[in-house]
């Protein structure tokens, strides 16, 4: 995630979801710390995806759906398989066709 754990010197690209070694979200260039407690991560992705759903109201928005939906599959396999498919996906419909 950060340089500081690169031995190899080379760049890393920017990626989306939650460094285990460290235990923060990633979002980019970007990470936050996430609480040790699991109840506490359950708590904050339950949050997040209901805030994102009342994204229509002026403080809240959309983006907290995905990143409620990231939390939470640090804990629940069912919402961690569904993020894996949803990049591989995401993956190979980026690559450009042979």
């Amino acid at each position: 995630m950060t340089e500081a754990h690169d031995t190899t010197g080379k760049p890393q690209a920017k990626r989306f979801g939650i460094d285990h070694t460290t235990g923060r979200l990633v979002l980019g260039s970007v990470s936050i710390p996430l609480p040790q407690s699991r109840f506490a991560r359950l708590t904050i992705g339950v949050v997040l995806i209901f805030g994102g759903i009342l994204g229509f109201l002026p403080v809240l928005g959309f983006w907290m759906i995905p990143l409620g939906f990231i939390v939470l599959s640090h804990d629940l396999h069912p919402i961690r398989r569904m993020r894996r498919r949803f990049s591989v996906w995401w993956s190979k419909r980026r690559k450009p066709a042979p």
